[in-house]
């Protein structure tokens, strides 16, 4: 059990990396807190790429925590 939660973790750590890299960084800077830049509810961000690519951060990102945690308790 202990080396499948294992090999599960690595997928998911691996898969969390490479989202994260494949996004595209926000020129906005400090701008977006002032309003400088188009609102979230203005685009629509989850046909695009981007949008994606955040969504699978999120689920990659929460897999890992819970397997993380998960193979502190199985032995």
């Amino acid at each position: 059990m202990t080396i499948f939660l294992n090999i599960l973790l690595i997928i998911s750590s691996i898969v969390l990396i490479v989202s994260v890299l494949m996004q595209s960084s926000d020129t906005d800077g400090m701008g977006a807190l002032t309003g400088g830049s188009d609102t979230f509810f203005g685009k629509n961000k989850n046909s695009t790429l981007e949008g994606k690519l955040a969504l699978i951060t999120k689920i990659s990102a929460s897999v890992f925590v819970v397997l993380a945690i998960i193979s502190l308790f199985v032995k």
